[in-house]
């Protein structure tokens, strides 16, 4: 099991990945409604990021090593199904050539 400092720089880079990410096709796209989109998406990767950290740092029954663990392990799966979703949605707003 990754540590709690481990899974936190996790969360800090991917969330930084898909916004960075985002903010690149920001740059391509030419309607609003698209640029609205990716705004959309940004701002609910960085409540999840807000969210998870929150997570990482209150866990479940601190007590028990095997909650701590579980907990730890759905943070990192929630974290890897959020930003899955999110670049599914940027690759759908990407400009066709």
């Amino acid at each position: 099991m990754s540590s709690r400092k481990e899974l936190k720089k996790d969360i800090r880079f991917l969330t930084q990945q898909v916004i960075l990410d985002a903010l690149d096709l920001a740059e391509m796209v030419t309607e609003e409604q698209d640029k609205k989109k990716i705004l959309d998406i940004i701002i609910e990767v960085t409540e999840m990021h807000n969210s998870l950290i929150s997570k990482v740092n209150h866990p479940d029954g601190r007590e028990n090593k095997k909650l701590v663990h579980e907990h730890f392990k759905a943070v990192s799966n929630e974290l890897l199904t959020v930003c899955n979703k999110a670049y599914e949605q940027l690759n759908s707003l990407l400009p066709k050539s």
